[in-house]
């Protein structure tokens, strides 16, 4: 199943003391980048929810926006230690400076640590609210899951379309690789008899062997029947791909480069308009997937 890297989760669980919400956004992205916007009290569950994100995806850029509400009272510590020292350091400040005012309860409570739960009321939340956080990132990845399920549906239906078009042009080049080379040795006696017509040069002044090694090499040049087998494999192993379970986009990636690199030899090969235009097309339709391919993951 194909699974596209777009894709928008969400989920949210209210407990007695507190509701938590998580909305995660994914975009593509070659490798799996995790950005987390968390409040600072949650910054120490930082680790445990990127390990769970990684156990459920592989690739793309994933926004994580958690956020939690307290709706119950908390009772919480003062750190005396800390605001002690700080009062102690702004009086010597004073006295060294000659400085006028007073601590100001409103700067105190701005001091990071200068308040906390009480440990066993805290310890009790951070367990709950852990607990918490695990079920709605879950129920977050699971609608994301779903919804890159069905944008990978559409992205596959997309790309089936593209490698039937392909797989369309590839007996019209069939038919001219068989002639091609019958029309290349043609052509050669045309221009070779020309030539003789002018310099008033007899046929039979040829050297016979010769002439056989460049058709040989032309035909050698222009044979296409490799090119063509290699293309009809590389269908092959990309509808396997598609079909196929885990991650995907990189080896679809890979084909793809295989793909244009046969297209790209038939175009030099060829000298048919038709061969030509079969194999432009057959480029375009490669582009179209490889638009496709870049949001797999």
């Amino acid at each position: 199943m194909i699974k596209s890297m777009t894709g928008f989760g969400r989920g949210a669980i209210a407990r007695d003391n507190f509701s938590v919400a998580v909305d995660l956004k994914t975009v593509n992205n070659r490798f799996l980048d995790i950005h987390l916007r968390l409040p600072a009290e949650l910054s120490n569950h930082e680790p445990a929810i990127r390990n769970r994100i990684n156990t459920r995806l592989s690739r793309g850029r994933v926004d994580v926006t958690l956020t939690i509400e307290r709706t119950g009272e908390i009772v919480y510590e003062i750190n005396r230690p800390l605001i002690g020292g700080y009062i102690s350091a702004l009086r010597e400040m004073q006295q060294e400076f000659q400085l006028s005012g007073d601590p100001d309860i409103n700067t105190l409570a701005r001091l990071p640590g200068i308040m906390q739960p009480a440990r066993s009321a805290g310890d009790e939340l951070n367990s709950e609210i852990a607990d918490a956080i695990a079920h709605t990132i879950d129920a977050a990845l699971d609608e994301l899951d779903e919804m890159r399920g069905r944008e990978g549906a559409a992205l596959a239906t997309a790309m089936g379309s593209h490698l039937a078009a392909i797989e369309h042009q590839l007996p019209v080049i069939e038919s001219v690789a068989g002639s091609q080379i019958d029309v290349l040795r043609a052509r050669l006696h045309k221009k070779i008899e020309d030539m003789l017509e002018r310099s008033s040069l007899d046929v039979t002044t040829l050297d016979g062997g010769r002439l056989a090694q460049e058709i040989a090499y032309l035909a050698d040049r222009s044979d296409i029947t490799e090119e063509i087998t290699r293309l009809r494999s590389h269908l092959s192993q990309f509808q396997l791909t598609l079909n196929a379970d885990g991650e995907k986009g990189k080896r679809l990636d890979f084909l793809l480069q295989e793909f244009n690199r046969e297209a790209n030899t038939i175009l030099s090969k060829s000298t048919d308009v038709e061969c030509k235009e079969a194999a432009l097309a057959i480029k375009a339709d490669i582009e179209k997937i490889r638009e496709q391919v870049q949001n797999v993951e």
